[in-house]
């Protein structure tokens, strides 16, 4: 059994909602060395390391991974996270061939979602467990609430996330970061007349709440002010000493022989009308075939021709079908949100196919 003492140097885990417009991106962006998976352009007019939006959930857990073995940052920015969850219900759906989450059937959906949300959090667990900050930013929404022993409701501020009560990823999200972060303007009313009965707005200083209120929800684990001015030099503190470089012994990897290729063989398999590969220079012609396909086939240097082959293996469609012929369906549910097993195929017809 190993007793230790003290902190425990790691990356965090860090939750930023707010108004529209508050500026949470703006404050996302001066955490250490941040990287964005910009959904919906909020940093087009920043100077910011960005990856390209992602066009699918397939596309999203790759760029996850790709900062996961990588580590091309210090800090993950997801922006925002209520995006991400409306990404996940559309791939869903098309897995399912449902036109809604309330197709499930009675609370199948919200389930289901709420079990996708977790996996989904346990891999941005392990880019924290590799030594990166993850921020997610999302958008808050008021709802009213009612507490057991009070009588009466209330509005309140929480993440936009889950379309029902019953759906539970904003719970999950919550339960999962470090600390959680309510941007909003601060604004004081003031009476106009004698009687109090007419009052005035004033003020707009944006601030953020660490601690819960009963109108928003926050959280931290650092001993945070209940208030601060909207500024990271707030927060700064507690990423200056979660340093998470350790010194790991790599053991010095064998050298193998390097393998032979015989130029012959590279020269036959380019002249090889059958040969799924266009010679050098070659356009790619991808009429028809949606832009969330496009991007995934990019990423792996597949092309047409490969979706064709595999898709046929499988006896779906003809090898001579377009992929822009094929249903919306069968686009959305297998070859964008099952892409994984999709490229295993391409993969084992490129090796059988002597194509490298």
């Amino acid at each position: 059994m190993n007793i230790t003492r003290g902190i425990v140097a790691k990356a965090q885990k860090v939750v930023l909602y707010g108004v529209e417009g508050i500026g949470k991106s703006t404050f996302a962006a001066q955490f250490p060395d941040p990287l964005f998976i910009d959904t919906e352009g909020s940093t087009s007019n920043m100077d910011v390391a960005r990856l390209d939006k992602a066009t699918s959930w397939t596309m999203l857990q790759q760029q996850i991974q790709f900062v996961k073995q990588n580590k091309p940052c210090k800090t993950l920015v997801i922006d925002t996270i209520d995006w991400a969850e409306r990404v996940l219900i559309e791939n869903m759906c098309a897995i399912e061939r449902k036109k809604s989450i309330e197709d499930f059937g009675y609370g199948q959906g919200f389930t289901r979602l709420t079990e996708e949300v977790g996996r989904f959090l346990n891999l941005l667990q392990d880019v924290v467990d590799a030594g990166i900050h993850v921020v997610l930013t999302a958008h808050a929404q008021v709802r009213k609430f009612e507490l057991p022993e009070e009588s009466g409701a209330f509005d309140k501020y929480e993440l936009k996330l889950g379309l029902k009560t019953s759906a539970r990823t904003s719970s999950l999200v919550k339960e999962w970061a470090d600390m959680v972060l309510f941007a909003n303007y601060k604004i004081i009313s003031q009476a106009t007349d004698k009687n109090a009965t007419k009052f005035k707005a004033h003020g707009g200083q944006r601030v953020i709440y660490a601690t819960p209120r009963p109108t928003w929800d926050a959280k931290n684990r650092f001993g945070l002010p209940d208030e601060m001015p909207m500024d990271f030099s707030s927060i700064a503190h507690i990423f200056e000493t979660t340093s998470t470089s350790t010194p790991i012994s790599i053991p010095t990897p064998v050298e193998e022989s390097p393998t032979v290729i015989d130029p012959a063989k590279i020269e036959l398999a380019i002249e090889d009308p059958n040969n799924p590969f266009p010679k050098d220079g070659a356009d790619i012609n991808y009429d028809g075939i949606p832009q969330a396909l496009i991007d995934l086939m990019k990423a792996e240097n597949v092309i047409p021709s490969e979706i064709q082959s595999a898709v046929a293996k499988r006896g779906y469609y003809p090898a001579d079908t377009p992929i822009a012929n094929y249903g919306d369906n069968f686009i959305n549910g297998v070859l964008i949100a099952a892409w994984s097993q999709v490229f295993e195929i391409i993969k084992e017809e490129r090796i059988t196919n002597g194509a490298f």
